[in-house]
């Protein structure tokens, strides 16, 4: 893994964690949802101060380079995310759905207690 990867990592990592944190502060981002960042960062900056387990991996898995692992773990990170976002998005939509529906019923309910009063 080239200096400059490794260098662009630790940045990059640390700039991600920061930005976290100020969230975190603000209350802008769930704790479950740092977590997972934090995670991440962690994992980023393992593979970028410590190259040997991206040799390691990247060798026991047939790739190339280590970058190409490092980048491997970076997409595989990102399509985990997308799909905890996914089923967030499913269930909420659900939700939404079945409140709508209750709602209507609920105006249904107040509509006809109101023509049978008059």
């Amino acid at each position: 893994m080239s200096p400059v990867l490794r260098i662009v990592l630790i940045v990059g990592a640390l700039l991600a964690l920061t930005i976290v944190i100020r969230k975190v502060k603000r209350s802008k981002i769930r704790i479950a949802d740092c977590v997972y960042w934090v995670c991440a960062v962690v994992l980023l900056l393992i593979l970028a101060i410590f190259p040997r387990i991206a040799y390691f991996f990247s060798d026991l898995l047939g790739f190339l380079s280590p970058s190409n692992f490092v980048f491997l773990v970076v997409i595989a990170l990102m399509l985990l995310k997308l799909f905890n976002l996914a089923c967030d998005v499913s269930r909420l939509t659900d939700k939404v759905e079945q409140l709508s529906q209750e709602l209507a019923l609920h105006k249904k309910e107040c509509e006809d207690s109101h023509t049978s009063k008059a």
